[in-house]
């Protein structure tokens, strides 16, 4: 699947970009027809731990899907916005099969 990055106010390193590639090339393996993602990368300004924002959108056909998670890391944001999104993928194959 083809990813569009962007890091607001930051420049994230490889193995940060490398991770969340991996995490949405595995989304795949649940919808074959994810055409491309869209990943937005943001450091807050608000007080406590889990100031790191991601976005994630995930374009399928008929469908544009989206998740966004705060966390203390960008992995673990990452991971929980892709969570979301397998379960919204899971959804909206179902929907296309009972139609």
């Amino acid at each position: 699947m083809k990813v569009q990055m962007q890091s607001v106010h930051f420049d994230a390193d490889q193995k940060l970009l490398d991770f969340i590639q991996k995490r949405l090339d595995k989304l795949e393996t649940f919808y074959d027809r994810v055409t491309e993602g869209e990943v937005i990368m943001r450091l807050n300004n608000k007080d406590g731990i889990a100031n790191k924002t991601v976005e994630i959108k995930v374009h399928v056909p008929g469908s544009t899907l989206f998740a966004q998670e705060d966390a203390a890391s960008f992995e673990a944001a990452t991971d929980a916005a892709a969570e979301s999104l397998k379960r919204q993928i899971t959804k909206h194959k179902e929907k296309l099969v009972a139609h």
